[in-house]
């Protein structure tokens, strides 16, 4: 799959750290190709990842818990769950990410590729629900 090679990068205004994660934050309902390719693309870098799920209620959009996304993703990366390379929390829904100037880490936008972006949770959703799987 291709990389997210298009960024909107603000810069920190501090050096970065050894042991500082990368931080994604999403509903990963459900997780597929394009949020592995994201994170894989980070892990390529060296970064240490620490994926965020926003907790909101089950519906149309949001068929799992946020249990069950932060389990489905445990399993996923076990190996490097349990090394320290990924870690996984619930957060609580959030409406916006806001920061202050030197704010001491970088905030990066990584715009997909049309193949990745043509990956579509509604349409997983739609098939899992034709499966008999949701």
């Amino acid at each position: 799959m291709e990389n997210w090679s298009k960024k909107v990068h603000v810069k920190s205004s501090l050096e970065p750290k050894q042991n500082q994660y990368a931080m994604f934050v999403g509903r990963w309902q459900p997780l597929h190709s394009s949020h592995k390719a994201l994170f894989q693309q980070a892990l390529d870098e060296g970064k240490n990842l620490l994926i965020c799920i926003r907790e909101g209620e089950i519906n149309e959009k949001n068929p799992f818990t946020s249990e069950q996304v932060k389990e489905t993703i445990e399993l996923e990366y076990a190996l490097l769950v349990s090394c320290g390379i990924i870690k996984v929390m619930i957060i609580p829904d959030i409406c916006s990410i806001e920061f202050g100037r030197g704010v001491g880490y970088d905030i990066i936008e990584h715009v997909p590729p049309t193949e990745i972006a043509d990956v579509s949770a509604t349409k997983i959703r739609e098939q899992l629900r034709k499966d008999g799987k949701l």
